[in-house]
């Protein structure tokens, strides 16, 4: 009995959370306007996207780190891209927030520098918007030696 009441109580939180992050994550930026063409607009999330995607490719980054919501949605099986990134953009300056865990065995500030290294040039290549920071936070050190 109990249990299914923490199960439902979890889930409505889960459901609520979500909710306000896809209300929250509609922010949308204009990148170019043309007269003739129309115009060309993109929203946080895929900014978050293109981050968390370029991270993960750095040797030495074993999983983006997220909140506890986002770690029980993906034990239920909904996988979310954006986890432990966050974006705010102002006026097509991009600051980026970003919650790593860490292979056990490599230099954490060598590892941390070719991420913000890869998350800038992704994002200016692929968006045309300016990284000003990439902010990193280390949640851990993955110590399993398969990856």
């Amino acid at each position: 009995m109990i249990r299914q009441v923490l199960r439902d109580a979890l889930l409505q939180l889960i459901k609520e959370e979500t909710h306000m992050e896809r209300e929250t994550d509609k922010n949308t930026y204009l990148l170019q306007e043309d007269e003739n063409a129309g115009a060309v607009q993109i929203a946080d999330d895929v900014v978050a996207m293109i981050a968390g995607l370029a991270a993960t490719e750095v040797d030495g980054i074993s999983a983006m780190a997220g909140n506890i919501t986002h770690e029980l949605m993906s034990k239920v099986g909904v996988k979310n891209l954006t986890k432990g990134v966050k974006v705010d953009i102002l006026d097509k300056h991009v600051t980026v927030d970003l919650s790593v865990t860490v292979d056990y065995g490599y230099n954490i500030p060598a590892t941390c520098q070719k991420v913000q290294m890869k998350v800038k040039t992704a994002i200016e290549n692929m968006t045309g918007l300016q990284v000003t920071d990439v902010n990193i936070r280390i949640a851990g050190v993955n110590m399993q030696k398969n990856r």
